[in-house]
């Protein structure tokens, strides 16, 4: 996690390559998450493609879909 928002649940997660993509409420909402700290390693979805990737499922590594 790079960015989290607490009062929008939105913010950006930074991928292992070093590619920093942001993710929005509903990303966000699309697990049990309430919360999330920055450094926390979190599983994420994506859809699109170079400058169209974007983050659709976020979640803690350690927590079920």
């Amino acid at each position: 996690m790079a960015t989290f928002d607490p009062q929008t649940h939105s913010g950006s997660v930074l991928l292992d390559d070093g590619l920093e993509l942001p993710y929005d409420a509903d990303a966000f909402g699309g697990g049990s998450l309430l919360t999330v700290r920055v450094g926390q390693r979190v599983r994420i979805r994506t859809e699109g493609t170079g400058a169209g990737l974007r983050v659709t499922f976020l979640t803690l590594a350690t927590l079920p879909d």
